[in-house]
């Protein structure tokens, strides 16, 4: 998990819940909205739209936070600049906030609501919401007054012009990077420019623009250096060192202000919406202005727009778990997250910075690139790791098209920066930077082997053709990059950084090694279907050796029940595939990954008594805590200073515990344990990051999945950490951990669309008897799935819809130890097959093409 600088977190403490009666209640759904009415001051509160986002703290003021640029990652931003440190409104003199206190704070599909207390007999209503297409950002202010009034509103807004690359620590730095900013009144509305060229080697002339106005016109304008509203930039954030608790600006900081002054006329019992559009562009102020007037022409329309099309997102995979409701509504929160993570730039910039250590000239230009960002706020763009887990979750949502983009710009990216060798870049900002992740880097070697397999995973869901046969050669040399050019030693075993960057690993990492197998298999699985036969028997058998080989190179046995992390140490050339026990999460790897292989049932790698032993010892309390997996388990340690927490076996290790839970952890962990039919024990991977999005005693943002849990050794908790040091409030991989065990697992939707197949074979959790999901994307269509198990009887109805012929396979995993006494399929006794695979036996029937409901029963002796 690479992270530039080391900040992790605890994620939340206590928050309360409330419901709020609002004009907008009766335009949502159940379910739709959460809220919160505490330390709203606390908390930060991210709106996004493809093009363009918000962060501020859930009262609506925006103090300076973040560390990639040390408090200067929220704001207003258009990918790949931001635009403004904040906006602040005055009502009569009270400024909203501070003076007029936030009551509650509600996180909608697609929007955000917070509620101020009452002033002066006038009550305000604000709404957040990011229009999808456009640089610009909307604010809705709905005012209620006890009489007819007319309201004066002040809007503060300070500008904040700056590239998202360089970062605070990088060379060069956003210090001599930054150009100062111009303000400006025009037209009615506050204009920002930073034009020129930073006297930095390999700068370009830039002409950046930032406009606030709002739907009428202005009574009064003012222009100045300050007018932050409440939050004077007497508190500064330093550059480097320590940061005070909350800072109001940053020292890279070199913007200017302006007050726009509205007079609002308020009637009794009715109210009355002030909408304020904040739109940029980094190419010049005539976008900017397009963007501003297409915000300002039916605000209240893009508002609706945008809840219309996140309740399309909510419409696909629509599942009903009775046994297990919060499950349930993180699967629903999951898909929101995923689809506010979606981002676009135009025109990156490929320059590699060998981790922000050199400026050089762009090696060539991606005209146009869509992504799913990592997280928020300062890890919102494109990244190789981070994708190739979401990729499970975005398909299980059904989100097809954003999971396609992002893997053709990480695509293009890696071509122009690895001069088409076939290595995938680990990390690349909005303008194009290449962080990490060229062919000279040390790393990362899982993300290239990873590639081949998130691209088979698009197509066997998707049956995409065009999308395989315009990936297909790139994958074909991520392999051959892997295996010719990282295994300087020839033992089979790639060299290179994996997922843990920790002291003290060998030279080959166990993560690598799994990923790469996997990856070996998915290529030749897609080199079949391309008729690329020497392909297909190259990978195929490579792999074949490493399955072969895998076991006693890996497993450590004795009464540690586990893989190594690594072999081969560094310090000592000698032990060539000595095996290095240190516990790093990367250890489930093996029971994570799936294999195709060709003519047998897709299983993991790990073999099932070892997968068991291995995934049992994780369970306990040296690996797993109260909200999940670890990344570092406990245990003897060579280490000065000893070691933290329980220890589960003798084996002595040379780094010492890290117990911390990440998201995408407990997603490794529960997609692993369903993997080999332990659903019982997957309920409490699945579940920890439920609570962590949804239980008002952990949330930071509510419904948002964030990138570290509370965890032993990260506290304060992210609430209680200063703004400049928190993890990620808006992390996507962890839906990994809750789509794709509840759809991929227990639902058992499994397609091959690109041989117009699909297997659907569920596995209903232990202590549950009906679980069912509908609206399930696959290939041009969708499926309908309910599984029962009742006293002797299972059940399993599948309904398909625009397939296009596609065979289908329906099923059901046994209870263990059952026999079958009947089979039927649509009331028609059948022969069934009996398989035996790692999740346990599985009842199939050919059902073939199907248009409509197939119905199989299984009578059990």
């Amino acid at each position: 998990m690479r992270r530039g600088t080391a900040l992790a977190a605890a994620a939340v403490v206590a928050a309360g819940t409330v419901a709020v009666p609002s004009a907008q209640a009766r335009e949502r759904a159940p379910g739709e909205e959460l809220t919160t009415t505490t330390r709203l001051a606390d908390r930060r509160s991210v709106v996004i739209g493809d093009r363009f986002y918000a962060m501020s703290t859930a009262d609506g003021l925006y103090p300076a936070s973040g560390w990639h640029i040390t408090g200067e990652m929220g704001g207003f931003w258009t990918p790949p600049i931001k635009l403004l440190d904040g906006v602040w409104f005055g009502v009569d003199g009270a400024w909203l906030g501070e003076q007029a206190r936030a009551e509650s704070h509600t996180v909608g599909y697609g929007y955000t609501r917070t509620r101020y207390a009452a002033t002066g007999g006038v009550r305000v209503e604000r709404t957040d919401v990011v229009p999808d297409g456009l640089r610009a950002g909307l604010i809705g202010l709905t005012f209620r007054a006890d009489k007819s009034r007319t309201v004066r509103l002040d809007v503060d807004a300070h500008s904040e012009l700056m590239t998202a690359y360089p970062w605070g620590g990088t060379t060069p730095n956003q210090s001599a990077y930054n150009l100062p900013d111009t303000g400006a009144y025009e037209d009615g509305a506050l204009v920002f420019r930073e034009r020129g060229r930073p006297q930095v080697p390999n700068a370009s002339e830039h002409d950046f623009a930032a406009l606030v106005a709002a739907d009428r016109s202005p009574a009064a304008h003012r222009l100045g250096s300050g007018y932050r509203g409440p939050q004077a930039p007497a508190v500064v954030c330093p550059a480097t060192g320590t940061a005070p608790d909350r800072c109001d600006d940053s020292e890279f900081g070199k913007g200017t202000g302006g007050r726009l002054t509205y007079d609002v006329r308020v009637p009794a019992g009715r109210g009355v919406t002030v909408w304020l559009a904040v739109a940029g562009s980094d190419r010049g102020d005539g976008e900017a202005r397009a963007a501003l007037k297409s915000a300002l022409r039916d605000p209240a329309g893009l508002l609706a727009r945008k809840k219309a099309a996140r309740r399309a997102v909510a419409a696909n995979t629509v599942v009903d778990l009775p046994g297990d409701r919060l499950l349930q509504r993180s699967v629903e929160w999951s898909k929101q997250n995923l689809a506010d993570s979606v981002q676009e730039a135009r025109n990156l910039r490929v320059r590699v910075t060998r981790e922000g250590r050199q400026y050089p000239a762009a090696k060539g230009t991606v005209p146009a690139a869509r992504w799913l960002g990592a997280g928020w706020p300062d890890y919102p763009w494109l990244f190789g790791t981070d994708g190739e887990y979401t990729a499970f979750a975005s398909v299980a949502a059904g989100q097809f098209d954003d999971i396609k983009a992002h893997l053709r710009a990480l695509r293009d990216t890696s071509e122009i920066a690895n001069d088409r060798s076939g290595k995938v870049v680990h990390e690349v900002v909005s303008d194009g930077s290449v962080y990490f992740g060229a062919d000279d880097d040390a790393g990362n070697t899982d993300e290239t082997a990873k590639f081949p397999s998130a691209v088979a995973l698009v197509w066997r869901w998707t049956g995409d053709r065009r999308f395989l046969d315009d990936l297909y050669d790139f994958t074909v040399r991520n392999m051959r990059y892997v295996v010719e050019k990282l295994d300087e030693d020839g033992d089979g075993w790639p060299e290179g950084l994996g997922n843990v960057e920790r002291s003290g690993m060998g030279v080959e990492k166990l993560d690598n090694a799994v990923y790469t197998i996997r990856g070996l298999r998915d290529l030749a699985d897609m080199a079949r279907a391309k008729n690329d036969t020497a392909t297909a028997r190259w990978a195929g058998e490579r792999a074949a050796r490493m399955e072969k080989r895998f076991d006693k190179t890996w497993w450590k046995g004795g009464d540690t029940g586990q893989y190594a992390d690594s072999i081969d140490d560094p310090d000592d050339p000698a032990n060539d595939n000595a095996k290095l026990f240190q516990r790093h999460w990367i250890g489930v790897t093996p029971m994570d990954a799936q294999l195709v292989r060709p003519g047998q049932v897709t299983r993991p790698l790990a073999d099932d008594e070892r997968a068991r032993t291995a995934l049992a010892k994780r369970e306990e309390p040296c690996y797993t805590g109260d909200n999940g997996l670890y990344h570092t388990g406990t245990g003897p340690t060579s280490a000065d200073g000893g070691n933290k927490g329980p220890s589960c076996d003798s084996a002595v290790s040379s780094v010492q515990s890290e117990r911390v839970v990440y998201s995408l952890g407990n997603g490794i962990m529960a997609t692993a344990e369903g993997n080999y039919g332990r659903l019982a024990q997957q309920r409490r991977y699945t579940d920890a990051n439920a609570r962590i999005q949804l239980d008002p005693d952990l949330w930071e943002m509510p419904g948002a999945m964030p990138e570290i849990a509370a965890s032993p050794d990260f506290s304060p908790a992210n609430i209680d950490r200063k703004l400049t040091e928190r993890s990620m409030v808006l992390q996507a991989w962890g839906a990994y951990g809750t789509l794709w065990p509840v759809v991929r697992q227990q639902l058992g939707v499994d397609p091959d669309m690109g041989r117009a197949r699909l297997e659907v074979v569920p596995q209903i959790p232990p202590g549950q008897s009906r679980i069912s999901g509908r609206s399930i994307r696959v290939g041009s269509g969708s499926v309908d799935v309910t599984a029962e198990s009742r006293g002797r009887t299972l059940r399993t109805v599948v309904s398909a819809a625009r397939l296009g012929g596609a065979a289908l396979r329906i099923g059901h995993v046994l209870p263990a130890g059952a026999k079958v006494a009947s089979v039927t399929l649509d009331g028609r006794r059948v022969d069934a097959t009996v398989r035996r695979t790692a999740r346990g036996d599985e009842v199939v029937v050919d059902a073939g093409a199907r248009r409509g409901t197939a119905t199989l029963v299984i009578t059990l002796r």
